[in-house]
């Protein structure tokens, strides 16, 4: 949970994450986004890689990424578990 929890700890990693979850996008649309280098880029796509919060496809010349959200939900859940916080089933009451 640790490799998460530091992937998570920069901004331009939770805007990656943030931009994938409208949908897949190639290492150049993600990059574009970002006034940083692209051995910078490619240094948060490893981290985030390396957590299992995202999946990276080759595609042709390209690199398609895409979130996993279930490594993310199960880190939260489990971060919360260990905070004493149990997770809230929809329509249950506050």
């Amino acid at each position: 949970m640790n490799v998460i929890f530091e992937a998570l700890a920069h901004p331009t990693r939770r805007a990656i994450l943030e931009m994938l979850k409208g949908g897949s996008r190639t290492a150049g649309e993600i990059a574009d986004a970002f006034d940083v280098s692209k051995p910078t880029m490619s240094g948060h796509f490893h981290k985030l890689k390396e957590a299992g919060l995202i999946h990276a496809d080759q595609r042709g010349n390209s690199i398609l990424y895409s979130i996993n959200m279930s490594v993310l939900e199960e880190a939260l859940l489990g971060f919360m578990g260990k905070m004493g916080v149990s997770a809230r089933t929809e329509g249950e009451a506050t």
